[in-house]
């Protein structure tokens, strides 16, 4: 897909990052083997399918009670305005991947404001309100100003993991 071919960023969303800005956000990989678990992998920024993007390739393993290995991005306090939820520009091998939230009040590693999507094989715009997420080792409400961290995983499932991310907003 040439790059005129990618999903135009709506007015109604604030980037929070576009890989193909002068300078992209800073991104961390992560697998289960903080834990003890196997599963191998890594991320690579890149341009697929024409367009610069952060690519999390690896392979998710349920030994030693693993599974999963992510990318996350540390988020100052979100722009002013009623947010309803995040936006993903995404590409991958077509299996479903998880976007995981952590707010200011999480203090635990397993918590976690949970949502998934399918990563189909071209460049797709993906947007999880607020209310796709659900707690995870967590009680409370998803409010938009105490997030500060957004994970993209592969998660729960033995599987060959590729996703590629090219731009994260918030969704007005």
């Amino acid at each position: 897909m040439s790059k005129s071919d990618a999903p135009a960023v709506p007015a109604s969303a604030a980037v929070i990052d576009d890989r193909g800005s002068p300078a992209p956000a800073a991104w961390r990989f992560f697998t289960d083997g903080v834990m003890g678990g196997v599963s191998r992998g890594g991320m690579t920024a890149e341009t697929a399918a024409g367009r610069p993007a952060l690519c999390l390739r690896g392979e998710v393993r349920l030994d030693n009670n693993g599974g999963f290995i992510q990318m996350a991005l540390e988020l100052p306090a979100p722009p002013l305005g009623p947010w309803r939820g995040i936006e993903l520009d995404v590409l991958g091998n077509g299996r479903r991947y998880g976007v995981h939230l952590r707010t200011a009040d999480m203090t635990l590693p397993w918590q976690a404001w949970r949502a998934s999507f399918t990563a189909p094989p071209v460049w797709h715009t993906v947007q999880l309100p607020f209310t796709a997420f659900t707690p995870y080792r967590h009680v409370g409400t998803l409010e938009a100003a105490a997030v500060r961290r957004i994970g993209v995983l592969a998660l729960g499932e033995a599987m060959t993991a590729e996703v590629c991310v090219a731009r994260v907003a918030w969704l007005r």
